[in-house]
C-alpha cells in the first residue's frame, strides 16, 4: 500500500495541472491530507462513493498521462544516475564534477 501512495503522490506532483480542481482538492485530502472517504464526502456534501469513484477515476488518469509522458520514470532515471556518478571516485576528485552533479540534483 505503501509503494502505491508514494507513486501515486508522485504521479500527481508530475501531473496535477492537468487535473480538474474537483480532482486536485480530492487528491490532496486523501493523498496529501490523510482525509477518509468520509470526511470529504461530507466537506463537499457528496456520497463517499462519488469520492472513491472519483479518485480512482484520477488514479487511473495520472497512470495514463506516466504511461504516454514518462515524467516519473525518467525523473527515477536521472535519480539513480545521479546516485551512482556520485559514488564514482573520480567524480569526487574533481570539485567541477560535484557541482555540475548538484546541479543536476536541485533540477527536480
Amino acid at each position: 500500500m505503501l509503494d502505491k501512495t508514494t507513486r501515486i503522490n508522485y504521479l500527481f506532483d508530475f501531473y496535477q495541472e492537468l487535473l480538474t480542481p474537483k480532482q486536485k482538492n480530492y487528491m490532496e485530502m486523501y493523498y496529501l491530507e490523510d482525509y477518509s472517504l468520509g470526511e470529504i464526502s461530507d466537506q463537499f456534501e457528496v456520497s463517499r462513493q462519488a469520492v472513491y469513484d472519483n479518485i480512482k477515476r484520477t488514479e487511473s488518469m495520472l497512470e495514463e498521462y506516466e504511461e504516454k509522458l514518462f515524467l516519473y520514470e525518467k525523473f527515477q532515471q536521472r535519480k539513480e544516475l545521479v546516485r551512482k556518478l556520485k559514488e564514482h571516485d573520480v567524480i569526487q576528485k574533481h570539485s567541477e564534477l560535484v557541482e555540475m552533479i548538484q546541479k543536476l540534483e536541485n533540477l527536480d
